[in-house]
């Protein structure tokens, strides 16, 4: 075992992202020593520098580049003397993986081989000492597929059961994660997250998606009849869990991350268009918007997977209800109008 992750030298890829950006912010403000080098390909669909508005350049520097460069990864790992390595650079959206699934399997396996081949080639070798050291992979709930309902669980060991090619392509990714543990003894770790919402998360996904559009007096699109069951975390009780795992001895261990109940995407709108109503009278109702659209292929109708293992093991829990997770969101957006113009 290497231990907790010493956290002073840090590389964070996809560090522009929605849920990268959450962790850079929060582990700068955590870790007084900590020092991150940022990396995000910035290709225009999650990544931008506006999300890392406001993180001190003292303790943080960005680099522009693809984590598909092996050799620029391997260099940055070893140049820079990296201790940590947090994974968050991928492509995720599901729509889009089944429409291009060539770009998914490029960033998201190969980009991971990519970063597994910096880390084994700075960190293991004759004399080398792996305390402090660890490569976290951040991936989805959606490895284990359709639970099809609320009783059928999933945990940290079940099957892997991919059904689009976005989850297929983490599944993957994680699998090698894994296997450089096992082959190499790579100090590795892994959290499997539900579902994120919160500020800065891009347009096209559902939750900003359906704030822009109400404001707008859009119809808001759901898929199918809007029943599909999600969890859903803020991102900042995400980040949080993150970061427990990186602070105790987890090497070699898997987290499921999330809330412990469920609700419908329908469900979910709804309780938006709500905040929507109170804070923007003028639009209400806002769930009249809401339009049924045809689902999409291999649409998972429930995703439930155990996350006690998290809280038992290392005392985390979310700090936000759905509720105000729905209403801290809400709110951003609305306080932050010229973000989603930029």
């Amino acid at each position: 075992m290497s231990g907790a992750a010493r956290l002073e030298r840090v590389l964070v890829t996809g560090a522009a992202g929605f849920i990268g950006s959450a962790f850079v912010r929060r582990l700068l403000a955590r870790r007084p020593q900590a020092r991150v080098i940022g990396v995000d390909i910035l290709h225009g669909v999650s990544g931008s520098l506006h999300n890392l508005a406001g993180v001190g350049a003292d303790r943080h520097r960005f680099v522009r580049a693809d984590v598909c460069d092996a050799s620029r990864m391997a260099a940055l790992v070893a140049d820079e003397d990296i201790d940590t390595i947090v994974h968050f650079a991928a492509e995720t959206h599901v729509d889009r993986s089944i429409d291009g699934p060539g770009v998914f399997v490029r960033t998201n396996v190969q980009g991971t081989w990519s970063l597994l081949e910096a880390a084994r080639s700075a960190w293991l070798g004759p004399g080398r000492d792996l305390a402090g050291r660890r490569f976290h992979q951040i991936s989805t709930d959606e490895v284990f597929g359709d639970r099809r309902d609320e009783q059928n669980v999933a945990h940290e060991s079940s099957l892997r059961e991919p059904r689009s090619p976005y989850a297929a392509s983490k599944a993957a990714a994680d699998h090698l994660v894994a296997a450089w543990r096992e082959t190499y003894g790579l100090p590795v770790s892994i959290t499997l997250s539900s579902n994120n919402i919160g500020p800065r998360q891009h347009p096209e996904k559902l939750v900003p998606l359906v704030i822009l559009r109400a404001l707008a007096g859009e119809p808001i699109p759901l898929y199918g009849d809007g029943m599909q069951v999600r969890r859903w975390i803020h991102v900042d009780d995400h980040v949080d869990a993150i970061l427990a795992v990186l602070a105790a001895d987890t090497v070699g261990e898997t987290f499921a991350v999330g809330p412990d109940r469920g609700t419908t995407n329908l469900d979910l709108v709804r309780r938006v268009c709500g905040v929507l109503d109170r804070r923007r009278p003028e639009g209400a109702p806002h769930a009249r918007l809401i339009t049924h659209v045809a689902d999409r292929p291999g649409h998972d109708r429930v995703y439930h997977t155990d996350a006690g293992r998290i809280r038992q093991r290392l005392g985390w829990r979310p700090r936000y209800t759905l509720d105000a997770a729905v209403e801290d969101t809400v709110d951003w957006y609305l306080a932050h109008p010229d973000w989603v113009r930029r």
